[in-house]
């Protein structure tokens, strides 16, 4: 009965937020209060439990990082890099978005692809809002590159955090062996843009002649607090990268330079909360809960076993089988409690297999599906809800289908040029 409980209240929850019949963060707190109700999962499994209850270390991540940001928005740095840009590109929409697409990727690169949203989202909007034209096409195109991005690195995606610490590959692991798809899928993505968002690059000559006339030094107000801003996300920076090093988590580092940029700046609290994204963060609490009783009932596992099962010990079936699945799954359920549960399975399956370049061919395709998997839908990714709340909030709302149907295209293009890779890499030329 529980997990017939679980599946019941996940789908109707999840149709609620597909359909938008009632507000997204309503839908998924009424499941999580469902699935606690009925019993499926008690305050230990919600509040406690790594496996099954909701992950702190992305909620606090994100409420750090909302909070720099916040500070950040008062240097008018924001406006600079948005002025900058414009006029890099003759203010261009198209090559605005192809040059704000690539700025979003290489920074999911090196940072994680949520704190580059957080800070890519005001640029965008005040680069729209410059030029006159709509920023949800832009919002969208680079939140799918960061998730693309986010990929060529242990800590650009928080599934690949999981898989690294699973199967103990490293910062370079992973840069070595993703990197060269991930430029791949960069040039691909750039060369589907004028595509998959066509009509969207109209703008009004005069508009263009205004940007290109402004100065983008005159946009900084506060110099000072600039410069602690910098020094503050240094460290932080500093932290993610180093965060094996210094043994603190992602969330500990943004919370910690959350709170000494509030110090050294002296914000008063009604600014810097002001920039909190509460129901962003409820939303993803909600969705956790839920998606921690389909773990805890075990339905997620029976159908990655399944999946699994299916290989019949042949490696280049388990690698294309684990790839298509995980980009269809991670797309539905969000890819960090898909990994967290996928990944012993496939340590499972790595010791029966004797080729290492085979077997390590299982982790990556774990990673580049669970990754490319989360463009699939709105929920597919962190990345992805916080773009739309953060969306939502300056009043350009974008529907679940909305993003689904660009997500789905690009979601298709990457697994699809995914998969001759990792037959070319780890089988054939192995």
């Amino acid at each position: 009965m529980s997990t017939i409980a679980a599946i019941t209240v996940f789908v109707v929850a999840y149709l609620l937020i597909a359909t938008e019949r009632v507000p997204k963060t309503a839908a998924a707190l009424a499941g999580a209060g469902l699935v606690l109700a009925l019993g499926v999962v008690g305050s230990d499994e919600v509040f406690y439990s790594r496996d099954t209850g909701i992950d702190w270390d992305v909620i606090f991540l994100l409420l750090g990082m909302m909070i720099i940001v916040g500070v950040l928005r008062r240097t008018g740095v924001f406006e600079y890099t948005a002025i900058w840009a414009a006029k890099r590109a003759k203010g261009s929409p198209m090559r605005v978005m192809i040059l704000l697409v690539l700025i979003t990727a290489i920074a999911s690169a090196f940072l994680d692809n949520v704190t580059t949203v957080l800070l890519i989202a005001p640029v965008t909007l005040l680069v729209c809002d410059r030029l006159g034209i709509s920023p949800v096409p832009f919002l969208i195109a680079e939140v799918l590159a960061s998730n693309i991005g986010g990929t060529a690195t242990l800590i650009g995606d928080p599934p690949n955090i999981i898989i690294g610490s699973r199967a103990g590959l490293t910062f370079n692991d992973f840069l070595v062996n993703m990197a060269p798809i991930v430029a791949i899928e960069l040039v691909a993505l750039v060369v589907v843009l004028p595509w998959v968002f066509r009509g969207s690059f109209s703008v009004d000559p005069r508009r263009v002649a205004d940007v290109m006339a402004l100065n983008e030094r005159e946009a900084i107000r506060d110099t000072r607090l600039l410069i602690q801003c910098a020094v503050v996300l240094a460290a932080v920076f500093a932290g993610f990268i180093g965060h094996s090093v210094f043994h603190l988590a992602p969330s500990v580092v943004a919370l910690l330079g959350a709170g000494v940029l509030v110090l050294l700046s002296r914000t008063q609290p009604k600014d810097y909360l002001a920039g909190v994204e509460w129901e962003t963060l409820l939303f993803f609490a909600g969705l956790f809960v839920m998606i921690g009783a389909l773990v805890h009932t075990g339905v997620i596992a029976d159908l990655a076993r399944l999946a699994a099962n299916a290989t019949g010990g042949n490696a280049l079936v388990a690698v294309m089988l684990i790839l298509g699945v995980s980009a269809l799954l991670s797309g539905v359920i969000d890819n960090i409690p898909y990994v967290a549960t996928m990944s012993p399975l496939v340590a499972d399956l790595v010791r029966d297999i004797g080729n290492p370049a085979h077997a390590e061919a299982l982790w990556w395709s774990l990673a580049l599906g669970a990754d490319f998997g989360g463009n699939l839908t709105a929920v597919g990714a962190s990345a992805n809800v916080v773009m739309l709340g953060i969306a939502r909030r300056e009043g350009f709302p974008i529907s679940f289908w909305e993003f689904t149907r660009k997500g789905a295209i690009v979601t298709a293009l990457t697994v699809l040029l995914a998969a001759p890779y990792l037959w070319l890499r780890y089988f054939l030329l192995s």
